[in-house]
């Protein structure tokens, strides 16, 4: 009897890793066969329609990371090693594409791999950091692309159906221009057709590439919204020139937020005065006092929106802002955009140059008006 049923156990066990194996084999050709279909099918089928933006500089592997998370691919391995191997290698081009759940990944990589003619290129447009709506318009009119008043006509016609990021801005908000932070700094190709309204999208469509999700999760857990994030960041690109120095500032106007005191940036008090230009070098005690809710000699608190449209550079400064106890800054070396940073204001005196016209406290937020003339850095 004990030997039937040692049988049975030894037979079961045999039966079940006969079971083990076939499923394990069943699965093995059904992985195989949908990964060699993403690697090397041709077939397209009936599908959903799904919106992919590629950033500026992403990778095969980045890519592949954002297909499978929008779920047109199963298997990263195979999306990569099919580009890798195809006449399309090295070709991604960044953009906003529509793809399809039923396409196969030949199909996908042929769109995200666009054959541009540069001979069609009229002007290559060069939009650096920190610039702002303003300047934006003065440039497109100066290369021969638009007037001024068509682009800042095709700013002021984008509204919140046209562009999400909008709703983050408070409701009657006093800003100058709604889109101003939201103009990414990059590089445009313009063709002979292409229309302000079309400049105003790529540089739209920039920002929502490059203002990730993690990007976005990060502002969430700092109880910031886009909006926020993009007034502190174009208070950062337009004080510091050094990116090390960055995440320092934006420690500075945090650390003055917190304590309550004016943040008494210059450049709050001249993007109203030079109405977007920036093209006064020397900040006035009369610059100070003007009344705009973006001046923060002015009023307490953060200007009422961006001043300028920051790089991705001092965005992540913001998200990612250095803690530290300063709540003083000014301009050591003009050549380079060196700041000397203080813990308080005697410590802030100084450090002050003593023939220089910053003694006054200037680009720092001091609290000592006494003085004429502030230096713009």
């Amino acid at each position: 009897m004990d030997k039937l049923i040692k049988f049975v156990k030894a037979l079961i066990v045999v039966v079940a890793a006969l079971i083990l194996a076939m499923i394990v084999k069943d699965y093995y050709n059904k992985y195989k066969e949908a990964f060699n279909e993403e690697y090397a099918g041709t077939y397209t089928r009936e599908g959903t329609e799904v919106i992919v933006n590629i950033p500026e500089g992403a990778g095969v592997k980045e890519v592949a990371n954002i297909l499978y998370k929008k779920g047109l691919i199963k298997y990263k391995k195979a999306f990569i090693n099919r580009y890798q191997e195809s006449d399309y290698s090295g070709k991604l081009k960044a953009g906003t594409y529509t793809l399809n759940t039923g396409m196969n990944t030949l199909k996908m990589i042929e769109i995200m791999c666009p054959v541009i003619d540069e001979s069609n290129i009229v002007v290559k447009l060069v939009v650096p950091e920190g610039f702002t709506v303003d300047m934006i318009a003065a440039r497109c009119e100066e290369e021969g692309i638009c007037t001024k008043q068509e682009f800042l006509s095709a700013v002021n016609s984008v509204t919140k159906a046209d562009f999400e990021y909008l709703n983050d801005i408070p409701e009657g908000a006093p800003v100058r221009y709604k889109l101003e932070g939201y103009l990414f700094p990059a590089t445009y190709d313009i063709y002979k057709d292409t229309t302000a309204e079309q400049i105003v999208g790529m540089m739209l469509q920039a920002f929502r590439n490059y203002y990730s999700e993690d990007m976005r999760a990060r502002a969430e857990e700092l109880g910031l919204n886009s909006f926020e994030v993009l007034t502190r960041a174009s208070m950062v690109e337009r004080e510091a020139k050094i990116e090390s120095e960055r995440p320092i500032i934006a420690g500075v106007i945090n650390n003055r937020l917190d304590e309550d005191m004016l943040l008494q940036v210059d450049p709050t008090a001249l993007y109203p005065v030079t109405e977007g230009m920036y093209d006064k070098e020397v900040v006035t005690y009369d610059d100070i006092e003007v009344d705009s809710p973006y001046n923060t000699y002015k009023y307490k608190g953060l200007p009422c929106g961006p001043i300028c449209n920051p790089g991705l550079s001092c965005i992540n400064a913001v998200l990612e802002p250095e803690e530290h106890d300063y709540l003083y800054y000014h301009v050591e070396d003009e050549s380079t955009g060196k700041h000397v940073f203080s813990e308080t204001y005697e410590e802030h005196e100084d450090t002050m140059k003593p023939e220089g016209s910053d003694d006054d406290g200037d680009d720092d937020g001091d609290d000592d008006d006494s003085d004429d003339d502030y230096e713009d850095y």
